[in-house]
């Protein structure tokens, strides 16, 4: 039997399309004179964090976002920092507040979530907005794992009925990713570090989702025939490389499709803290009529 090389799943290819339709949606916006703002808390000088903010702020230029940075030293207060988020809860020109984590050791980055209005929440981290999104109501979904299924469902697969493994339970991506396809009717099973038997349980999956941070943790072992495997990771190698946390040239000729590191996961990250952005405009807009 010949083996089929894995087809590539372009996060910046589907991030490319995507972004052209929000751009429409925000001119269609701003006839109608809603500006959409997102306002974004930079802490420190982290230069991985300051690289991410940079994508962000430039995302947001190429879909007509109107993006404010606000950067502090790391040596602020935490009640300085609060106030300021409280600040921008106020402001009704910006409808989107995100704060870069990781912040400095004496803030408590929960207290900082917590303080974000719901409203303006658009990383989809404030326990209000995870409790909604756990109970299928209306809420702004974590960018990575709403990213995620927009990978998923763009190759088009029925998702319903399959099983779905995550590796990893962060609160940003592999407790909310298991929860959005639990909604959309697969069976999910969350492994993690202190799993036993990683292999034989990752190699039930139709659908692999890793999200661990350790560099090619998954290798063809650990996966079935034909899956989909999504890979989150993004780690740098000694030699300055990016890998992710599948072994990509050995999972490739396992899976039937595959996302890549770069260039996978993170261009859709940022798509859907766009596309959060906006429906937040969106329902400021309504709360205003009202």
């Amino acid at each position: 039997m010949g083996t089929m090389t894995a087809q590539i799943i372009s996060g910046a290819e589907l991030a490319k399309e995507k972004r052209a339709q929000l751009a429409k949606e925000v001119e269609r916006l701003k006839r109608e004179g809603i500006e959409p703002g997102l306002a974004v808390i930079l802490v420190g000088d982290d230069p991985a964090s300051h690289s991410y903010v940079k994508g962000k702020q430039k995302a947001c230029a190429e879909v007509g976002i109107r993006s404010t940075l606000l950067t502090f030293p790391a040596t602020i207060t935490e009640e300085f920092l609060l106030g300021k988020i409280k600040e921008l809860n106020e402001d009704p020109s910006v409808h989107g507040i995100l704060v870069q984590l990781p912040l400095p050791k004496h803030i408590n980055e929960l207290k900082v979530i917590e303080t974000i209005s719901p409203e303006k929440d658009v990383d989809g981290f404030h326990p209000i907005n995870v409790g909604r999104m756990m109970v299928g109501q209306d809420a702004f979904l974590p960018c990575t794992p709403y990213g995620i299924l927009v990978m998923v469902k763009s190759i088009g697969v029925d998702i319903a009925g399959k099983h779905v493994v995550v590796v990893g339970r962060s609160n940003i991506v592999g407790k909310p990713v298991g929860q959005l396809f639990l909604r959309e009717h697969a069976t999910v099973t969350y492994c993690h570090s202190r799993t036993n038997d990683l292999p034989s349980i990752t190699r039930q999956a139709d659908i692999l989702i890793v999200a661990v941070g350790k560099a090619r943790l998954i290798g063809a072992k650990h996966v079935k025939q034909g899956a989909v495997v999504i890979d989150v990771g993004v780690n740098r190698l000694e030699n300055g490389k990016l890998c992710g946390d599948v072994d990509f040239e050995e999972v490739k000729e396992v899976a039937s499709y595959i996302t890549p590191v770069p260039k996978g996961v993170g261009p859709m990250t940022i798509t859907m803290l766009l596309h959060n952005t906006i429906e937040a405009a969106k329902k400021h807009a309504v709360r205003k009529v009202h």
